[in-house]
């Protein structure tokens, strides 16, 4: 009978959230379960803010053993009992936080320690369980809010993997107060490069200093850990790096999407094959707006030697070109299913890879040297031998190579970075992405907690045309 009242609460639970909080999973959506709280639910409901979650709008139901099992997680509060050693730890790691690119002065650091010297407290357990909640979430999930990362699509999983409250217990338990943030540091050299640079600029360099926050804030928005293979692109730098085990096994020279709405997005995603060979399904922008499909209709010759095929059913014209050396995909293309149609292909155009400034596409990123890139993919991924993806590559069929380990893309925006030279330089900012990133450190911290944007998305039809 128990089992069967809990899932009762649970459905009754949602239903009521379902009606009375509507903001549930859209701007904030809290990485632990909150303190519980002591208002009863009668005036919850009636309360003029939004509750943001299950545990705020039903803090007693939440807590019933039952419902926790059906829930499908302990809970850990984000209010624990801190001794004043414990709290004089905290301390230590607030004051030393301007190495990471922080505030000191955001984390209470002065009320923290006011509260030591009063003795153990429920108000020093109040104010020190909040700084380190604070401080987790903004070297986990980064202190820019979600208003300032312009088109950035990435949900980062950090904040399951390290939610604050079990956090906060093991480091409690322990005493290894320190050793908790050093988990959920970003571990990509990259950071660590940053970081130095930021200790080594001197105090009037302002400017720098602001751009070298913003760029470690940017490693912090990623997941803490890339994986043991991943490509990742950093789109001010025109440049593509196959990274494994930390080793920068190749790098590649991009074209990436020009200013406005044809900007290349900020993406995380996964690979699932590679396809040599493509073909080319021309967007309807080309094929009606642009006259393509009657051009191939009227000029069949011509058709054939751009290998363009044209068929016609109810009114609707697709155009489709298939592999060849005229194809405007090239030889390979990474398939990456994303909502943004966004992908890594070749090009036959491959003199734009000459020029300085690279960004001419429509959204996607073309990619130097992308026959070499895919076979390389194939070996890793599927395990196929070298000679293989020779013979796939060679074949001029359409063939999609599935990548069974997992490989993720990241499509980055890092305007101070390391190179491929390994020097640590500045990259013009193409998109003027910089500007929202850098006024965010300028006002006050904010309890953002979105981890979706709800920025448009704009699904790019890569026209693939040569740019002027």
């Amino acid at each position: 009978m128990r089992a069967k009242s809990g899932k009762w609460l649970v459905s009754a639970a949602m239903a009521a959230l379902m009606m009375h909080a509507p903001a549930l999973g859209q701007d904030a959506e809290p990485d632990d379960l909150l303190t519980q709280a002591e208002t009863p639910l009668e005036t919850q409901t009636e309360s003029k803010s939004e509750p943001r979650n299950m545990e705020e709008a039903f803090p007693r139901m939440v807590s019933d053993p039952i419902v926790q099992g059906e829930y499908g997680a302990e809970v850990v509060p984000l209010t624990q009992e801190w001794t004043p050693e414990q709290a004089s730890a905290l301390a230590l790691v607030i004051r030393d936080i301007d190495k990471e690119g922080l505030d000191p002065d955001e984390y209470r650091l002065t009320e923290i320690m006011t509260e030591i010297g009063r003795g153990a407290s429920d108000r020093l357990s109040e104010i020190a369980s909040e700084a380190f909640v604070w401080l987790v979430e903004d070297l986990r999930d980064g202190r820019t809010p979600m208003q300032a990362r312009k088109q950035w699509f990435v949900i980062d999983p950090d904040r399951d993997v390290y939610r604050s409250g079990e956090l906060m217990r093991t480091a409690l338990e322990t005493g290894d107060i320190a050793g908790a943030f050093e988990r959920i540091k970003p571990t990509h050299p990259d950071y660590a490069r940053l970081r130095d640079a930021l200790a080594n600029t001197p105090e009037d360099d302002a400017e720098t200093r602001k751009l070298i926050r913003a760029n470690m804030d940017r490693w912090r928005w990623l997941e803490r850990d890339l994986g043991d293979q991943y490509l990742i692109t950093n789109v001010p730098e025109y440049q593509l790096r196959l990274t494994v085990r930390d080793k920068i096994i190749s790098t590649y020279r991009t074209v990436v999407g020009k200013p406005g709405r044809t900007a290349t997005p900020q993406l995380a995603e996964v690979v699932e094959g590679v396809v040599f060979n493509p073909t080319w399904t021309v967007p309807q922008s080309i094929v009606v707006g642009e006259g393509l499909g009657d051009k191939v209709l009227n000029n069949p010759s011509w058709a054939r030697s751009q290998g363009y095929t044209r068929t016609q059913y109810d009114g609707w014209v697709s155009v489709v070109q298939q592999p060849g050396p005229a194809n405007s995909l090239g030889r390979m293309k990474i398939h990456m299913p994303n909502e943004h149609a966004i992908f890594l292909h070749d090009t036959p155009s491959r003199h734009l890879f000459a020029n300085d400034m690279r960004a001419l596409s429509h959204g996607c990123i073309r990619t130097e040297r992308a026959l070499e890139l895919a076979i390389t993919m194939a070996i890793l991924g599927r395990g196929v031998t070298k000679d293989e993806a020779v013979e796939i590559a060679t074949s001029g069929k359409y063939t999609l190579v599935p990548i069974e380990r997992r490989l993720p893309v990241y499509i980055t925006y890092f305007t101070m970075a390391t190179d491929i030279d390994g020097e640590l330089e500045t990259f013009n900012d193409i998109y003027g992405r910089d500007a929202p990133v850098l006024a965010s450190f300028d006002l006050p911290r904010r309890a953002d907690r979105a981890r979706h944007t709800d920025e448009e998305v704009i699904v790019i039809e890569d026209d693939l045309q040569d740019a002027p």
